[in-house]
């Protein structure tokens, strides 16, 4: 069956459109399956990502086949938490590349969260990094606390504990609510939606 090079209005009416919708996408079924293949990289479910884009690769022209491998390359970078790959994958994309912060974050959840089918010490190594830092967010939570609470005499460890843990939620919390007003910023910049 021919398929039918799409422009970019097709390819942003097919992003508005749910994954059953582009399953059962016949027209654009190249541009359909890499869409796919992308959600699941967001995802970071790699099987899923290989798989679409395989049929993405398998359905699209001739002419369209290098560009998909590339962007396969980035989605599955970025789906299998390998940072120095994603920069180099995207560049080939000839797009901006993830700033330094965005791939040590990207280093930083491969470490405590190993992509999927990784080897039994990596998995051991991430829950260990994970409930480090848990220890490590409470001890400093306590520390504030019984700082501030030194020169009235100090407080317990029970309740030095307790309020340190309420005071790590709070400065996460606000750290959230200031990351998603500057997520909106940036995308009303673009002219994205935000989300």
């Amino acid at each position: 069956m021919e398929q039918r090079v799409g422009g970019p209005e097709v390819m942003e009416e097919l992003q508005t459109r749910s994954d059953e919708q582009l399953e059962a996408e016949t027209k654009y079924r190249s541009i359909a399956m890499a869409i796919l293949g992308g959600r699941a990289a967001e995802r970071y479910d790699a099987p899923a990502a290989r798989s679409y884009f395989e049929r993405a690769i398998a359905a699209a022209r001739p002419q369209e086949r290098m560009q998909i491998r590339r962007m396969a390359d980035a989605s599955l970078a970025l789906a299998e938490r390998r940072a120095g790959d994603l920069r180099d994958a995207v560049e080939k994309l000839g797009q901006e590349p993830p700033s330094g912060r965005q791939l040590f974050g990207l280093r930083m959840i491969g470490l405590i969260a190993p992509p999927r089918g990784s080897g039994l010490v990596r998995r051991a190594r991430g829950v260990l990094i994970g409930i480090g830092l848990v220890i490590a967010l409470i001890a400093a939570g306590f520390g504030v606390v019984e700082l501030i609470a030194l020169p009235f005499g100090g407080i317990g460890i029970p309740p030095g504990v307790l309020l340190g843990v309420i005071l790590d939620g709070v400065v996460l919390a606000i750290l959230a609510a200031f990351g998603r007003r500057r997520r909106n910023a940036a995308l009303a910049k673009r002219g994205a939606p935000a989300r």
